[in-house]
């Protein structure tokens, strides 16, 4: 990253002498596991000297025995079954305490889990949307799979230096207020990566004895744009990293998002209707939507050899071949039920070719065309449900964090959803984009060099022998998997055709943000980044199975490592089985 902090590596190396013996192994006494309870609540003062950092300090410290782990929030159907956790010992601690220049109190806290039997290794949790949040230091992975802490991981997560409980404030933006201070900002970015690590594997080592064998980041969107930060700018911290759908140009695809809320405001605006949040998601129904889908399965599903409701070769679904399709369910006459409006059209254009300038330059990738645009999760970004219970994410957080978190200066954004509507609609793609590289006004850096992870450089994580995994769903409403693909080709070039050496994309077909829409987006690509650092397996496929979203219960496909995609094996009797696919160029 963007800080220095080899002398606190230094630091953790160092700590070779034993606070503890060997993690227990399974089966031991009582007398045992009550010597690991004693360890754990004496942590506090064991670590008092012994941070890499000072100022750094425990704030809570626990043993929980083994029982299940906190439910996850999410919706109906879509949050995996509770799993069971092993006794271990819970800390929370915290560090960098400090004011800001914007008068609120800061602070950076992490939360980390050390097991019982411990397995040697060290797993770093990414975090989501604006953080703010101190994570569960659980380790949940994607599908069946047991948690991180669960397969014996010592598991950090952290909040990344501010607090939406603390630091939230209506008249600036809500949660992304700490965008107006700038260490906050740059915590935010990824500055606050490091001193965490460094800290939480000083005390792992000071725990158990030993340093971990092995360091694993996991982390999707934001967390994926945190993996790609330790990567390029810390590549000595961890050995493997799973960076799924990452928000590496995270202020870029703000600007999409104001585009995108631009582009359907059109259709509202067509109709000669008031444009609010609720006319928003009203400018496509949900079958105006199912007619989209219909429209690039037509044009575009049996590319990949197999017409099965998945756009394989998503490359290949071109403009040329969607849009005729698109015009061809026209109404004739008034808008009405079975077709779409020339309006709608347009805008479904404009979201596919990006944002750009008057004079056509582009600010972000486009959305590629894919089947998952008729899914809930990808309406609900973009413009909102039908029944106006859940608005469009685009607006509600994308317009906060563009305008407090991203540009230079930070703006307020007004309060209330009219306001944040106004100002995505009002957004000058002329005028205002450039902000996100602007510096002034205390900010020494620009929201792109604080929170952009999009380098193509990386030759230090290669030279270490570091791997990576970047799963990204082909339907991701927010984050463009083609943006991802643009960047692993640059990164390919600079590596001169070698890249698939030690980064892999896996492009998830109809599948949306992290999960969901009709995709096989339940895969273990963790589990396939083990075998690859500490056995030198690179994944070749990844074996996936349709979610209970999908409409396809039993499914499973493998996922294919780019340029690749799964085509059907020349005369297989059953096509709802991965077995009968192989990763091949189409």
């Amino acid at each position: 990253m963007q800080w220095t902090y080899l002398a606190g590596a230094a630091s953790v190396a160092a700590l070779g002498f034993a606070f503890a013996g060997p993690s227990l192994a399974p089966g031991a006494p009582a007398a045992a596991q009550a010597g690991f309870d004693t360890r754990c609540t004496a942590l506090t003062e064991a670590m008092r000297d012994a941070w890499p950092e000072k100022g750094t300090r425990i704030t809570a410290v626990d043993f929980r025995a083994a029982g299940p782990a906190p439910a996850q929030p999410g919706p109906p159907g879509m949050a995996p079954p509770p799993a069971a956790l092993p006794a271990h010992c819970e800390i929370v601690a915290t560090m960098h305490e400090r004011q800001g220049v914007d008068g609120q109190r800061y602070a950076i806290r992490f939360h980390l889990r050390l097991p019982q039997e411990w397995n040697g290794r060290f797993f770093f949790e990414g975090g989501g949307g604006t953080n703010g949040e101190l994570g569960s230091a659980i380790g949940r992975l994607s599908g069946d799979a047991a948690p991180a802490l669960a397969q014996g991981y010592a598991v950090l997560s952290q909040d990344s230096g501010h607090d939406n409980a603390t630091n939230s404030d209506p008249k600036r933006g809500g949660a992304t207020a700490f965008g107006f201070d700038p260490q906050a900002r740059a915590d935010y970015g990824g500055a606050s990566l490091a001193p965490v690590t460094l800290a939480a594997k000083a005390l792992v080592t000071r725990f158990y004895g030993s340093a971990p064998k092995y360091s694993y980041f996991v982390g999707c969107s934001k967390g994926g744009q945190e993996g790609m930060m330790l990567a390029q700018r810390h590549p000595e911290l961890y050995d493997g990293i799973v960076a799924a759908a990452p928000g590496f140009a995270l202020p870029r695809a703000a600007l999409a998002e104001a585009w995108d809320t631009q582009q359907f405001a059109s259709v509202v605006k067509a109709k000669g209707e008031t444009l609010t949040l609720a006319s928003l998601a009203a400018s496509f129904s949900d079958a105006d939507l199912g007619l989209v889908r219909k429209a690039v399965l037509d044009a575009c599903d049996a590319d990949d050899g197999l017409a099965d409701g998945i756009v394989g070769a998503q490359a290949q679904c071109t403009s040329a071949k969607v849009v005729p399709v698109l015009r061809g369910k026209v109404c004739s006459g008034d808008k009405q039920a079975g077709c779409l409006s020339t309006a709608q059209i347009g805008a479904l254009e404009g979201v596919h070719g990006g944002p750009k300038t008057s004079a056509g330059k582009p600010l972000y990738a486009g959305f590629p065309w894919d089947a998952g645009w008729s899914d809930m999760g990808w309406r609900i970004w973009k413009i909102g449900l039908a029944n106006g219970q859940v608005p469009s994410i685009n607006v509600m957080m994308g317009v906060p964090a563009l305008a407090t978190t991203f540009t230079v200066p930070p703006k307020a954004p007004g309060i209330g959803p009219d306001a944040l509507l106004g100002y995505a609609t009002g957004f000058d793609f002329d005028r205002d984009a450039d902000a996100i590289y602007a510096t002034g006004g205390g900010f020494a850096r620009s929201g792109w060099q604080d929170i952009g992870a999009r380098s193509t450089d990386l030759s230090a994580f290669r030279k270490r022998g570091g791997r990576m995994i970047v799963p990204h769903g082909g339907s991701d409403p927010v984050f463009s998997v083609a943006d991802t693909i643009d960047w692993w080709k640059g990164v390919d070039r600079a590596n001169r055709g070698a890249a698939a050496g030690f980064v892999r994309v896996f492009p998830v077909p109809g599948m949306g943000h992290c999960q969901g829409g009709p995709a096989t987006d339940r895969f273990d690509a963790f589990a396939a980044l083990v075998r690859w650092v500490e056995q030198g397996k690179a994944p070749e496929r990844i074996e996936a199975a349709a979610g209970p979203m999908s409409p396809w219960k039993g499914r499973t496909r493998p996922l294919c490592p780019y340029p690749l995609v799964a085509v059907p094996k020349p005369g297989a009797a059953d096509s709802e089985k991965a077995e009968n696919f192989v990763c091949a160029r189409r």
